[in-house]
């Protein structure tokens, strides 16, 4: 099993070692920096769920895409973020950015429920806050490459499940 990995120079002169230091997965080219955008909402909403009067501050939260976020954050390298994530795998970006709109539409969508009916606000977000846990995880996992060779494994598993089904006959 063998995950894709970045090459080093990436057209932009960046090495391994650079990449390592900016908290940037060298192998995927993804920063877990962006999920803080997303952490943050989540902490918002849990204290919403035990301080009510915060519902305004959660609802106050906007989607930002991943170059959108590190364009606006005081993230040290954000400018080697934004050319990195230009580079990497178009189906890795592809799998984060389906996972960011999942975790968009429920903060959304729970934001839009609260305004409607604040005196839900507990089950609302407790339901919220599990999905967007798992979501988040997911999405972890994507940028730590994780996802991608779970995915392969499974594959392969897949595979040799049918060779070993032909030998059977």
């Amino acid at each position: 099993m063998t995950v894709p990995a970045i090459k080093p120079a990436l057209g932009l002169g960046v090495d391994r070692a650079r990449l390592i230091e900016a908290n940037i997965n060298p192998v995927t080219g993804l920063a877990t920096d962006y999920l803080n955008h997303f952490n943050e909402a989540i902490m918002m909403l849990e204290l919403a769920a035990q301080a009510p009067e915060c519902i305004d501050d959660f609802c106050a939260w906007r989607p930002l895409s991943y170059c959108e976020h590190f364009a606006a954050s005081r993230f040290r390298e954000r400018d080697l973020a934004i050319a990195v994530y230009g580079q990497a795998d178009p189906a890795l970006r592809r799998r984060l950015d389906e996972l960011a709109d999942g975790m968009n539409g429920i903060l959304l969508a729970t934001a839009a429920a609260l305004r409607a009916e604040p005196q839900a606000l507990g089950a609302l977000a407790d339901d919220a806050l599990m999905r967007l846990r798992l979501l988040v995880a997911r999405a972890g996992a994507v940028i730590h490459g994780a996802e991608t060779a779970a995915a392969e494994a499974t594959e392969a598993q897949a595979d040799q499940a049918a060779v070993d089904a032909l030998f059977t006959r």
